[in-house]
C-alpha cells in the first residue's frame, strides 16, 4: 500500500467516523449498542461492537503509528459505513437498529 492510498483511506475514515472517541466509548456502553449487530459463533460480542472499540483505539493513535492491520480495519469500516448508508430506511431513523449499528462503527447518521 503506497502513501497515496494510505492518505485516501485516512481521509475517508475521518469523514465517515464522525463520533469522537469518548462519545463512541460512551455509546458502546449502552444497551442499544450491545443489542445490535451480528455475532460470530462462539463469541459474545457483535462484530460491529468490537469494531467500535478498535475505532476508538485508532482515533487515539498517531497517524505515523498506523500499521497495515490498522489500514485494513479502516478500509473495513469505510466499506461497512458506505454500504449501510446506501440502505437508509425511510422515515425517522433516530431510534432504529440501522442507526445503532452504524453508531457501533463510529458513524452517527444524525450528525
Amino acid at each position: 500500500m503506497d502513501d497515496d492510498e494510505k492518505k485516501e483511506i485516512r481521509q475517508a475514515f475521518g469523514e465517515l467516523v464522525n463520533m469522537a472517541p469518548k462519545e463512541l466509548e460512551e455509546w458502546l456502553e449502552t444497551e442499544e449498542s450491545k443489542e445490535v449487530g451480528w455475532t460470530r459463533e462462539g463469541e459474545n460480542e457483535a462484530v460491529g461492537h468490537k469494531s467500535g472499540r478498535r475505532i476508538v483505539e485508532l482515533k487515539r493513535t498517531r497517524v505515523d503509528e498506523y500499521d497495515d492491520d490498522d489500514y485494513a480495519h479502516m478500509k473495513k469500516v469505510i466499506g461497512y459505513c458506505r454500504r449501510h448508508l446506501a440502505q437508509r430506511p425511510s422515515g425517522d431513523v433516530e431510534e432504529t437498529r440501522w442507526r445503532y449499528s452504524l453508531m457501533n462503527w463510529g458513524h452517527d447518521p444524525l450528525k
